[in-house]
Protein backbone atom coordinates (compact mmCIF):
# COMPACT_ATOMS: atom_id res chain seq x y z
CA UNK A 1 0.00 0.00 0.00
CA UNK A 2 1.77 3.69 -1.18
CA UNK A 3 0.47 6.53 -1.52
CA UNK A 4 0.68 8.03 -4.97
CA UNK A 5 -0.93 11.44 -7.35
CA UNK A 6 -3.23 10.38 -10.02
CA UNK A 7 -3.30 12.56 -12.14
CA UNK A 8 -6.59 13.35 -14.14
CA UNK A 9 -6.48 15.11 -18.02
CA UNK A 10 -8.63 17.45 -19.09
CA UNK A 11 -11.39 15.28 -21.35
CA UNK A 12 -10.47 17.29 -24.64
CA UNK A 13 -7.35 15.81 -24.76
CA UNK A 14 -9.07 12.32 -24.62
CA UNK A 15 -11.68 13.28 -28.23
CA UNK A 16 -7.98 13.89 -29.97
CA UNK A 17 -8.16 11.02 -32.04
CA UNK A 18 -4.99 9.82 -33.52
CA UNK A 19 -3.07 12.66 -32.33
CA UNK A 20 -4.27 11.54 -28.83
CA UNK A 21 -0.88 10.52 -27.51
CA UNK A 22 0.82 13.34 -28.87
CA UNK A 23 -0.76 15.41 -26.56
CA UNK A 24 -0.55 13.06 -23.49
CA UNK A 25 3.22 13.27 -24.38
CA UNK A 26 3.37 16.75 -24.26
CA UNK A 27 1.56 17.10 -21.10
CA UNK A 28 4.20 14.00 -19.30
CA UNK A 29 6.86 16.07 -20.25
CA UNK A 30 5.57 19.87 -19.07
CA UNK A 31 4.66 17.64 -15.36
CA UNK A 32 8.37 16.36 -15.63
CA UNK A 33 9.68 19.77 -16.53
CA UNK A 34 7.15 21.12 -13.57
CA UNK A 35 8.62 17.99 -11.29
CA UNK A 36 12.24 18.99 -11.65
CA UNK A 37 14.38 19.06 -8.22
CA UNK A 38 12.09 16.67 -6.73
CA UNK A 39 12.74 13.09 -6.53
CA UNK A 40 9.65 11.41 -8.70
CA UNK A 41 8.72 8.55 -10.56
CA UNK A 42 6.00 9.02 -13.86
CA UNK A 43 3.65 5.57 -13.67
CA UNK A 44 1.44 4.82 -16.52
CA UNK A 45 -1.27 2.98 -15.84
CA UNK A 46 -3.74 2.11 -18.46
CA UNK A 47 -4.17 5.76 -19.78
CA UNK A 48 -3.83 7.92 -15.98
CA UNK A 49 -0.32 8.94 -14.92
CA UNK A 50 0.51 8.09 -11.55
CA UNK A 51 2.95 10.15 -9.67
CA UNK A 52 5.42 8.67 -6.96
CA UNK A 53 6.99 11.50 -4.99
CA UNK A 54 8.33 12.01 -1.69
CA UNK A 55 7.46 15.64 -0.96
CA UNK A 56 3.85 15.02 -2.32
CA UNK A 57 2.66 18.51 -0.95
CA UNK A 58 4.90 20.65 -2.84
CA UNK A 59 4.52 18.30 -6.12
CA UNK A 60 0.68 18.59 -6.09
CA UNK A 61 1.07 22.95 -5.88
CA UNK A 62 3.17 22.31 -9.00
CA UNK A 63 1.35 20.14 -11.00
CA UNK A 64 -2.24 21.89 -10.83
CA UNK A 65 -0.58 24.88 -12.29
CA UNK A 66 0.35 22.57 -15.53
CA UNK A 67 -1.77 23.00 -18.15
CA UNK A 68 -3.94 20.26 -19.28
CA UNK A 69 -4.42 18.59 -15.82
CA UNK A 70 -7.85 18.71 -15.08
CA UNK A 71 -7.62 17.32 -11.53
CA UNK A 72 -4.77 15.99 -9.18
CA UNK A 73 -5.99 13.16 -6.64
CA UNK A 74 -4.27 11.92 -3.77
CA UNK A 75 -4.97 8.39 -4.04
CA UNK A 76 -3.70 4.69 -2.48
CA UNK A 77 -2.64 2.13 -4.62
CA UNK A 78 -3.59 -1.54 -3.64
CA UNK A 79 -3.36 -5.13 -4.59
CA UNK A 80 -5.99 -5.70 -7.17
CA UNK A 81 -8.03 -7.89 -4.75
CA UNK A 82 -11.38 -7.63 -3.15
CA UNK A 83 -9.83 -7.72 0.53
CA UNK A 84 -7.19 -5.08 0.62
CA UNK A 85 -10.31 -2.61 -1.40
CA UNK A 86 -12.47 -3.52 1.27
CA UNK A 87 -10.41 -2.89 3.88
CA UNK A 88 -8.64 0.72 2.47
CA UNK A 89 -12.48 1.96 1.66
CA UNK A 90 -13.56 1.24 4.76
CA UNK A 91 -10.72 2.89 6.55
CA UNK A 92 -10.91 6.47 4.19
CA UNK A 93 -14.35 6.55 5.65
CA UNK A 94 -14.28 6.25 8.27
CA UNK A 95 -11.49 9.18 7.88
CA UNK A 96 -13.74 11.25 6.09
CA UNK A 97 -16.09 11.37 9.19
CA UNK A 98 -19.25 11.74 7.32
CA UNK A 99 -22.49 10.72 7.93
CA UNK A 100 -23.54 9.77 4.07
CA UNK A 101 -21.53 7.89 1.57
CA UNK A 102 -20.89 6.37 -2.03
CA UNK A 103 -19.09 4.08 -3.90
CA UNK A 104 -18.09 4.83 -7.51
CA UNK A 105 -16.23 2.39 -9.88
CA UNK A 106 -14.36 2.29 -12.88
CA UNK A 107 -13.35 -1.05 -13.69
CA UNK A 108 -10.58 -0.87 -16.57
CA UNK A 109 -8.93 -3.65 -16.21
CA UNK A 110 -11.33 -6.62 -17.24
CA UNK A 111 -9.36 -9.07 -15.58
CA UNK A 112 -11.18 -8.31 -12.11
CA UNK A 113 -13.77 -10.67 -11.77
CA UNK A 114 -16.65 -8.37 -10.37
CA UNK A 115 -17.93 -5.73 -12.67
CA UNK A 116 -17.94 -1.95 -11.38
CA UNK A 117 -21.46 -2.43 -9.79
CA UNK A 118 -20.55 -5.13 -8.84
CA UNK A 119 -17.88 -3.78 -7.09
CA UNK A 120 -19.26 -0.94 -5.79
CA UNK A 121 -21.91 -3.04 -4.35
CA UNK A 122 -20.06 -5.12 -2.13
CA UNK A 123 -17.37 -2.87 -0.71
CA UNK A 124 -20.29 -0.65 0.23
CA UNK A 125 -22.20 -3.36 1.72
CA UNK A 126 -19.20 -4.18 3.75
CA UNK A 127 -18.55 -0.68 4.79
CA UNK A 128 -22.17 -0.42 6.19
CA UNK A 129 -21.98 -3.20 8.03
CA UNK A 130 -18.84 -2.47 9.49
CA UNK A 131 -19.82 0.69 10.10
CA UNK A 132 -23.32 -0.46 12.19
CA UNK A 133 -25.63 2.38 11.44
CA UNK A 134 -22.85 5.22 11.95
CA UNK A 135 -22.90 6.30 8.07
CA UNK A 136 -25.86 5.61 5.13
CA UNK A 137 -25.90 5.72 1.82
CA UNK A 138 -27.05 8.57 -0.86
CA UNK A 139 -25.97 8.35 -4.69
CA UNK A 140 -26.74 11.73 -5.16
CA UNK A 141 -25.35 14.07 -3.02
CA UNK A 142 -23.05 12.07 -0.12
CA UNK A 143 -20.80 13.58 2.36
CA UNK A 144 -17.73 11.15 1.19
CA UNK A 145 -17.58 9.70 -2.48
CA UNK A 146 -15.25 7.41 -2.68
CA UNK A 147 -13.83 6.50 -5.76
CA UNK A 148 -12.40 3.03 -7.12
CA UNK A 149 -10.27 2.74 -10.03
CA UNK A 150 -9.09 -0.63 -10.94
CA UNK A 151 -6.36 -1.00 -13.31
CA UNK A 152 -3.19 -3.09 -12.98
CA UNK A 153 -3.91 -2.21 -9.30
CA UNK A 154 -6.26 -0.65 -7.30
CA UNK A 155 -6.60 3.34 -6.86
CA UNK A 156 -8.77 4.14 -3.92
CA UNK A 157 -9.66 7.80 -2.69
CA UNK A 158 -12.65 10.05 -1.77
CA UNK A 159 -13.77 13.70 -3.01
CA UNK A 160 -11.66 15.11 -0.18
CA UNK A 161 -8.48 14.17 -2.08
CA UNK A 162 -9.18 16.02 -5.08
CA UNK A 163 -7.71 19.07 -5.67
CA UNK A 164 -9.03 21.25 -8.98
CA UNK A 165 -6.29 21.63 -11.48
CA UNK A 166 -5.58 24.62 -14.68
CA UNK A 167 -7.54 22.55 -17.34
CA UNK A 168 -6.65 23.46 -20.86
CA UNK A 169 -4.50 21.79 -23.16
CA UNK A 170 -0.67 20.75 -22.88
CA UNK A 171 1.76 24.39 -23.24
CA UNK A 172 3.42 24.73 -26.44
CA UNK A 173 1.25 22.19 -27.87
CA UNK A 174 -0.52 24.85 -30.63
CA UNK A 175 2.20 27.34 -31.93
CA UNK A 176 3.34 30.47 -30.58
CA UNK A 177 2.40 34.18 -29.52
CA UNK A 178 4.06 37.35 -29.26
CA UNK A 179 1.65 39.44 -26.14
CA UNK A 180 1.70 42.59 -25.99
CA UNK A 181 2.07 42.66 -22.12
CA UNK A 182 1.38 45.99 -19.88
CA UNK A 183 1.22 46.82 -16.50
CA UNK A 184 -2.28 46.66 -16.25
CA UNK A 185 -4.89 43.96 -15.54
CA UNK A 186 -6.36 42.78 -18.95
CA UNK A 187 -2.68 41.67 -20.85
CA UNK A 188 -1.60 39.43 -18.41
CA UNK A 189 -5.47 37.43 -18.42
CA UNK A 190 -5.11 37.07 -22.00
CA UNK A 191 -1.46 35.66 -21.55
CA UNK A 192 -2.65 33.32 -19.21
CA UNK A 193 -5.32 32.66 -21.64
CA UNK A 194 -3.56 31.99 -24.76
CA UNK A 195 -0.92 29.96 -22.94
CA UNK A 196 -4.05 27.72 -21.22
CA UNK A 197 -5.11 26.73 -24.78
CA UNK A 198 -1.69 25.31 -25.18
CA UNK A 199 0.17 28.80 -27.15
CA UNK A 200 3.69 28.87 -26.10
CA UNK A 201 4.19 32.77 -24.77
CA UNK A 202 6.35 35.37 -25.29
CA UNK A 203 6.35 38.88 -24.20
CA UNK A 204 6.65 42.35 -25.45
CA UNK A 205 6.56 45.90 -23.22
CA UNK A 206 6.92 49.06 -24.24
CA UNK A 207 8.79 51.34 -22.16
CA UNK A 208 8.91 55.28 -22.73
CA UNK A 209 11.78 56.35 -20.21
CA UNK A 210 11.76 58.89 -19.02
CA UNK A 211 8.07 59.41 -18.61
CA UNK A 212 7.92 55.78 -17.43
CA UNK A 213 9.70 54.81 -14.34
CA UNK A 214 11.53 51.86 -13.74
CA UNK A 215 8.74 50.74 -11.00
CA UNK A 216 6.46 50.23 -13.88
CA UNK A 217 9.28 48.15 -16.03
CA UNK A 218 9.52 46.01 -12.63
CA UNK A 219 5.63 45.78 -12.36
CA UNK A 220 5.58 44.04 -15.88
CA UNK A 221 8.35 41.88 -14.72
CA UNK A 222 6.81 41.14 -11.75
CA UNK A 223 3.43 40.03 -14.02
CA UNK A 224 5.70 37.89 -16.44
CA UNK A 225 7.13 35.94 -13.43
CA UNK A 226 3.55 35.29 -12.37
CA UNK A 227 2.98 34.00 -15.70
CA UNK A 228 5.71 31.98 -15.85
CA UNK A 229 4.22 29.84 -12.37
CA UNK A 230 2.67 28.01 -15.54
CA UNK A 231 4.87 28.25 -18.10
CA UNK A 232 8.08 27.46 -16.60
CA UNK A 233 9.89 30.30 -18.92
CA UNK A 234 8.66 33.89 -20.48
CA UNK A 235 11.14 35.36 -22.26
CA UNK A 236 9.97 39.42 -21.67
CA UNK A 237 11.38 42.22 -24.63
CA UNK A 238 11.41 45.25 -23.31
CA UNK A 239 11.19 47.79 -26.13
CA UNK A 240 11.96 51.72 -25.74
CA UNK A 241 9.13 53.50 -27.24
CA UNK A 242 9.39 57.12 -26.24
CA UNK A 243 11.35 57.94 -29.83
CA UNK A 244 8.55 56.54 -31.32
CA UNK A 245 6.19 58.25 -29.20
CA UNK A 246 7.76 61.47 -29.77
CA UNK A 247 8.10 61.61 -33.39
CA UNK A 248 4.17 60.96 -33.42
CA UNK A 249 3.54 64.24 -30.95
CA UNK A 250 5.77 66.53 -33.15
CA UNK A 251 4.10 64.80 -36.55
CA UNK A 252 0.44 63.81 -35.82
CA UNK A 253 -3.15 65.24 -34.90
CA UNK A 254 -3.56 65.12 -31.08
CA UNK A 255 -6.75 63.04 -31.69
CA UNK A 256 -5.04 60.10 -33.62
CA UNK A 257 -1.86 59.75 -31.36
CA UNK A 258 -3.56 56.74 -29.07
CA UNK A 259 -4.22 54.54 -32.43
CA UNK A 260 -0.96 55.49 -34.63
CA UNK A 261 0.90 54.49 -31.18
CA UNK A 262 -1.49 51.29 -31.28
CA UNK A 263 -0.36 50.93 -34.83
CA UNK A 264 2.93 50.93 -34.12
CA UNK A 265 3.39 48.73 -31.01
CA UNK A 266 1.06 46.02 -33.19
CA UNK A 267 4.03 46.88 -35.99
CA UNK A 268 7.23 46.02 -33.15
CA UNK A 269 5.32 43.34 -31.98
CA UNK A 270 4.80 41.41 -35.65
CA UNK A 271 7.94 42.55 -36.46
CA UNK A 272 9.63 41.08 -33.73
CA UNK A 273 7.67 37.80 -34.29
CA UNK A 274 9.03 37.38 -37.44
CA UNK A 275 12.76 37.99 -36.23
CA UNK A 276 12.09 35.44 -33.33
CA UNK A 277 9.90 32.74 -35.65
CA UNK A 278 6.22 33.23 -33.35
CA UNK A 279 3.38 33.03 -35.49
CA UNK A 280 0.97 35.14 -33.67
CA UNK A 281 0.36 38.45 -31.50
CA UNK A 282 -2.12 38.36 -28.34
CA UNK A 283 -3.51 41.69 -26.88
CA UNK A 284 -5.45 42.15 -23.50
CA UNK A 285 -8.03 44.04 -25.87
CA UNK A 286 -11.82 43.86 -25.18
CA UNK A 287 -13.88 45.51 -27.33
CA UNK A 288 -15.28 48.69 -26.35
CA UNK A 289 -13.73 48.93 -23.13
CA UNK A 290 -11.80 52.13 -23.94
CA UNK A 291 -11.08 54.90 -26.68
CA UNK A 292 -8.59 52.83 -28.83
CA UNK A 293 -10.33 49.62 -28.90
CA UNK A 294 -13.56 50.64 -30.14
CA UNK A 295 -14.66 48.33 -33.20
CA UNK A 296 -12.84 50.81 -35.89
CA UNK A 297 -10.01 51.04 -33.63
CA UNK A 298 -9.63 47.21 -33.24
CA UNK A 299 -9.78 47.21 -37.29
CA UNK A 300 -7.42 49.93 -37.87
CA UNK A 301 -4.86 48.45 -35.16
CA UNK A 302 -5.21 44.92 -36.93
CA UNK A 303 -4.39 46.80 -40.34
CA UNK A 304 -0.84 46.76 -39.33
CA UNK A 305 -0.15 43.05 -38.66
CA UNK A 306 1.07 40.43 -40.91
CA UNK A 307 -0.02 37.58 -39.15
CA UNK A 308 -2.70 36.12 -36.92
CA UNK A 309 -3.41 38.69 -33.89
CA UNK A 310 -5.84 36.85 -31.12
CA UNK A 311 -8.03 38.50 -28.67
CA UNK A 312 -9.21 36.31 -26.14
CA UNK A 313 -10.68 38.95 -23.67
CA UNK A 314 -12.58 40.13 -27.24
CA UNK A 315 -16.26 39.42 -25.35
CA UNK A 316 -15.47 39.67 -21.65
CA UNK A 317 -16.59 42.13 -19.46
CA UNK A 318 -14.61 43.43 -17.05
CA UNK A 319 -15.74 42.06 -13.57
CA UNK A 320 -15.03 38.35 -15.26
CA UNK A 321 -11.73 39.32 -16.26
CA UNK A 322 -10.81 40.88 -13.04
CA UNK A 323 -12.04 37.65 -11.47
CA UNK A 324 -9.73 35.54 -13.58
CA UNK A 325 -6.64 37.62 -12.34
CA UNK A 326 -7.86 37.61 -8.76
CA UNK A 327 -7.45 33.24 -9.57
CA UNK A 328 -4.12 33.83 -10.91
CA UNK A 329 -2.75 36.05 -8.79
CA UNK A 330 -1.87 38.87 -11.06
CA UNK A 331 -4.70 41.03 -10.04
CA UNK A 332 -2.92 42.80 -7.11
CA UNK A 333 0.31 43.52 -8.97
CA UNK A 334 -1.80 44.73 -11.79
CA UNK A 335 -3.16 47.84 -9.68
CA UNK A 336 -0.07 49.16 -8.29
CA UNK A 337 0.01 52.53 -9.16
CA UNK A 338 2.80 52.74 -11.75
CA UNK A 339 1.76 54.47 -15.42
CA UNK A 340 2.61 52.30 -18.34
CA UNK A 341 3.33 54.00 -22.16
CA UNK A 342 -0.27 53.80 -22.98
CA UNK A 343 -1.44 55.92 -20.31
CA UNK A 344 1.00 58.87 -20.40
CA UNK A 345 0.11 60.31 -23.62
CA UNK A 346 -3.72 60.43 -23.69
CA UNK A 347 -5.26 63.19 -25.17
CA UNK A 348 -8.08 65.11 -24.47
CA UNK A 349 -10.45 63.75 -27.20
CA UNK A 350 -9.48 60.96 -28.47
CA UNK A 351 -10.87 59.52 -31.56
CA UNK A 352 -12.88 56.61 -31.40
CA UNK A 353 -14.06 55.75 -35.11
CA UNK A 354 -11.02 56.28 -37.33
CA UNK A 355 -10.28 55.00 -40.39
CA UNK A 356 -7.65 52.81 -42.30
CA UNK A 357 -6.92 55.06 -45.04
CA UNK A 358 -7.04 58.40 -42.81
CA UNK A 359 -4.28 56.37 -40.32
CA UNK A 360 -2.25 55.62 -43.46
CA UNK A 361 -1.97 59.24 -44.56
CA UNK A 362 -1.07 60.66 -41.11
CA UNK A 363 1.67 58.09 -40.47
CA UNK A 364 2.71 58.67 -44.26
CA UNK A 365 4.88 61.83 -42.81
CA UNK A 366 6.82 59.43 -40.38
CA UNK A 367 9.62 57.03 -41.00
CA UNK A 368 8.11 54.13 -40.06
CA UNK A 369 10.20 51.04 -40.99
CA UNK A 370 13.22 53.04 -39.04
CA UNK A 371 11.36 53.72 -35.96
CA UNK A 372 10.26 50.54 -36.01
CA UNK A 373 13.43 48.77 -36.36
CA UNK A 374 15.27 51.21 -33.87
CA UNK A 375 12.75 50.49 -31.07
CA UNK A 376 14.04 46.26 -31.48
CA UNK A 377 17.43 47.06 -32.21
CA UNK A 378 17.76 48.91 -28.62
CA UNK A 379 15.15 45.98 -27.07
CA UNK A 380 16.48 44.54 -23.74
CA UNK A 381 15.79 40.95 -23.08
CA UNK A 382 15.13 39.81 -19.72
CA UNK A 383 14.17 35.42 -19.45
CA UNK A 384 12.25 34.86 -16.46
CA UNK A 385 11.42 31.53 -14.70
Amino acid sequence: MSKLILVKYASEIFLKGLNRNKFEKKLRDNIAIKLEGLNFEIISDQNRYFIKVDEIDEAIVRIKRVFGVAEVCIVTKVDRDMVAIKEEALKKVRESGSKTFKIITNRANKLFPQNSMETSREVGGYVLHRMDGQITVDVKNPECALNIEIREYAYIWTNKDKIKGAGGLPYGINGSTMLMLSGGIDSPVAGYLMARRGVALNCVYYHSHPYTSERAKDKVKTLAKILARYTEEVNLYIVPFTDVQMEIIEKCREDELTIIMRRFMMRIACELSDRLGIDSVATGESIGQVASQTMEGLIVSTDCADRPVFRPLIAMDKEDIMDIARDIDTYETSILPYEDCCTIFVPKHPKTKPQVEAMRKSESKLDVEKLVNEAIDNMEVVKLK
